[in-house]
């Protein structure tokens, strides 16, 4: 076998790309060629007798190369004959073939339709239809014409002084789109590729429970293919430094991040945070016996290539009192611990921060917290609370650390004061108590001023944002199931984005992270398919321009004011499904099934004149029935009118429409 592995790797050699500088085969090269059935590398295989001998078989005169063993060759060297198992020093997962999934350069998570893409309707008449998918590669021309950048209609601008209609967008129009989230996407990019800093969504969660109106029972792979599609093309939009955020539940939770470590590659996880979305009570408590209530989502977050670190964590205020702290420090003014806060931020410390840290703390003098309490004579417990939180900057507790006790022990003189300060190994300052333990490993040493720990940082774990209860009514429009906090959104904003960066949200729902947005300064995109766009989103976003105080908007000072635009995706078949949906008689039915036969605008796969011959067996349906067949004798590719077929007299499409599109797309 050895000698069988020198002759390819000989044969190799041929092509300088299989290795290193240093001589090193490239293994994942290799794999990858010839998975890809590489041109190049077939026929330097077949330039030897013993590899084509090996690797490929005849049938009819036709060679059929073995990939798979080819694959394994390359990745193990030694392959002992005997009981040893070939697989001697390898451990991992390998596939029902015995390959270890360790010798792909390209993992990935597998289901039906992967490659197809899903147009996937939300409303609950799409709940009863079979799903539609094109296969990327048996129907390209379905898909690029189902993708095309769709005409807008409807286009109107809020402010503070009412609607007007417009017929041009602005550079810095907020802007909330009526339509299929994937053909809206797909629309974006044109304008917005590579721009928007932060994506936020909220997606159905495929929890068979539809009473949001979304078509929230996808099975599985349906549900996968839904997102995929959307992920792949948010991905494209994201600027450079851009970040994802994807909230969802415990049951897609574990493969929608598999799914999201393929499209932005495993180095791009940044995050999964856990939420407290609900108490310990109530029904869910009825079925504890069972499983354990769910009490928590998640948040998947995802960077860019380019991102370079948070702008600002949002921490929150600590309520109770850490009875650790219990040292009181005198001789020290709020003037000094700020300038010991501003020598502890520093990016990087020196000699002369700990002679000017030790020379403010040569003053100071602790005591027992207890004992400086007694000289306050506090009436009840709130007064000393406020009076603990009031004084928190000149009362610190003590950490344990064998580390920092070893570098001090190695000192040859420590400062004759209470407290001082030194260097850490990796140049950190640090503040710590001199008259320290020296008998003990781990002396409790370390100084921690209790107003650092006032404000803390959330963490993974976010469970101090209230999102029950008065969330209900935040931005003047009620959701009973779905709605999201808007401190939530104020969190990831705050971290992420600065003023004026442009945030985008596909699953607008409420219009949660357009009014948090809009309350921050940021730009902001969010699209909605269901009708209930008008009650909630547009709705919730004419209430903040008004001046709408419920949510965040008192921690931003929000006083009201700015704009945005409203448009819609031209209808084209889509308006007789909204008429479909709405019919409630056997006449009104026929009459749509007329005029769909008579503009022609049907799926491919039926025949106007079938429809003709069978009118019969159409009347005997139920109404349900009806609607259903209806549904899908819909061409989906004709639901919106496309971009380059606008100015067709067909369509009807008004000039200020077709001039807004065109400003949409940067044409004249």
């Amino acid at each position: 076998m050895n000698d069988f592995y020198e002759i390819l790797i000989n044969v190799l050699k041929s092509n300088e790309k299989y290795f290193s500088t240093d001589g090193n085969l490239l293994r994942n090269a290799v794999y990858e060629d010839a998975n890809k059935m590489d041109i190049s590398l077939i026929r330097m295989l077949l330039s030897n007798a013993d590899i084509k001998k090996r690797f490929f078989t005849d049938v009819d005169g036709t060679l059929i190369f073995d990939k798979q063993e080819f694959g394994f060759v390359i990745n193990n060297r030694e392959i002992l004959p005997d009981s040893y198992t070939r697989f001697k020093n390898k451990i991992g997962l390998a596939d029902k073939n015995g390959h270890l999934i360790s010798g792909s350069s390209n993992v990935e998570l597998i289901f039906p339709y992967k490659d197809c893409v899903l147009e996937g309707g939300q409303t609950k008449e799409d709940q009863k239809r079979s799903e539609i998918f094109y296969n990327e590669t048996l129907a390209p021309d379905e898909v690029d014409r189902l993708l095309y950048p769709k005409a807008f209609c409807n286009t109107v601008r809020y402010t503070k002084d009412g609607v007007e209609e417009i017929s041009e967008f602005n550079e810095d129009d907020n802007l909330i789109i009526k339509g299929n989230n994937l053909l809206v996407l797909q629309s974006l990019l044109k304008r917005y590729a590579d721009k928007i800093k932060c994506i936020y969504i909220d997606p159905p969660y495929n929890t068979e429970n539809d009473s949001f109106g979304y078509n929230d029972n996808f099975n599985h792979s349906t549900w996968l293919t839904f997102m995929k599609n959307r992920l792949e093309i948010a991905y494209k939009l994201l600027s450079n430094q851009g970040v994802l955020c994807v909230q969802c539940d415990d049951r897609e939770q574990a493969y929608l991040k598999v799914l999201l470590d393929e499209i932005f590659a495993r180095d791009g996880f940044l995050n999964c945070i856990a939420i407290k979305m609900s108490e310990a009570s109530g029904v869910k408590m009825n079925n504890a016996k069972k499983r354990f209530p769910k009490l928590k989502e998640y948040i998947l977050i995802y960077k860019k290539p380019g991102f370079e670190g948070f702008v600002e964590v949002d921490k929150y205020e600590q309520n109770e009192w850490d009875n650790e702290n219990n040292i009181f420090i005198e001789n020290i003014t709020k003037e000094d611990r700020e300038k010991l806060i501003e020598l502890e931020l520093k990016e990087e410390n020196n000699d002369d921060d700990v002679l000017e840290a030790n020379k403010i703390l040569s003053k100071v003098k602790k005591i027992p917290l207890s004992e400086r309490i007694k000289r306050e004579n506090f009436t009840n417990e709130n007064e000393e609370k406020q009076w603990l939180f009031a004084n928190s900057y000149r009362i610190i507790k003590t950490a344990g650390s064998s580390s920092l006790a070893r570098l001090l022990k190695s000192f040859d003189k420590i400062p004759n004061q209470d407290i001082a300060a030194a260097l850490s190994k990796k140049g950190v300052l640090f503040f710590y108590i001199t008259d320290f333990n020296r008998e003990t490993t781990q002396p409790r040493l370390q100084v921690i001023f209790a107003d650092a720990n006032l404000f803390k940082n959330p963490c993974d774990f976010w469970q101090d944002i209230k999102t029950t209860g008065a969330i209900a009514d935040e931005g003047g429009v009620a959701l009973s199931n779905g709605k999201k906090p808007e401190k939530i959104l104020y969190r990831l904003l705050k971290m992420i984005t600065k003023p004026n960066d442009l945030i985008l949200d596909f699953f607008a729902g409420t219009g949660t992270a357009g009014a948090v947005a809009h309350k921050m300064g940021r730009k902001y995109i969010l699209v909605e398919q269901l009708n209930y766009i008008h009650d909630l989103p547009e709705a919730r976003l004419k209430n903040v321009i008004a001046g709408d105080q419920t949510g965040i908007s008192r921690v931003v000072n929000w006083q009201g004011g700015g704009s945005f635009v409203y448009c819609e995706l031209a209808e084209q078949n889509q308006a007789f499904i909204n008429r479909i949906q709405k019919s409630q008689t056997d006449n009104e039915l026929a009459i749509i099934l007329n005029e769909m036969v008579a503009t022609g605008y049907i799926s491919y796969k039926i025949k106007p004149s079938d429809i003709a011959e069978n009118i019969n067996d159409f009347n005997d349906l139920t109404i349900d029935d009806k609607k259903r067949f209806l549904m899908e004798l819909q061409d989906s590719n004709l639901l919106y009118i496309n971009y380059c077929d606008m100015n067709d007299s067909e369509f009807a499409l008004s000039n200020k429409d077709k001039t807004f599109t065109k400003s949409f797309y940067k044409e004249a």
